[in-house]
């Protein structure tokens, strides 16, 4: 285990918010990394798949880098224009 590693886990187990914070901020970060990785599998640009979605290249990037607000909408329209299907699930803690 690296040492950054330790140092969350430590740090998650002696400050609830932080843990909190981090696993939200977590989640957010793995939303964006997938976006992007559909999008780079699909041979598209953050201009090309803009220009598919009627918007901006900045639009594009600051969904796939800031994805905690992204409306539920904009994630199946991306999908859909990179041939990929959303599913949606969710688990207890």
């Amino acid at each position: 285990m690296s040492d950054l590693n330790k140092y969350i886990n430590k740090r998650k187990k002696v400050d609830k918010e932080f843990s909190r914070n981090f696993d939200e901020g977590y989640e957010n970060f793995k939303i964006g990394v997938m976006l992007k990785q559909i999008r780079e599998e699909s041979g598209f640009t953050q201009e090309e798949l803009a220009e598919k979605l009627k918007t901006k290249k900045s639009a594009i990037s600051r969904i796939e880098n800031h994805a905690e607000d992204i409306r539920l909408s904009t994630l199946e329209k991306y999908a859909s224009v990179l041939n990929f299907k959303l599913n949606i699930s969710l688990s207890s803690n």
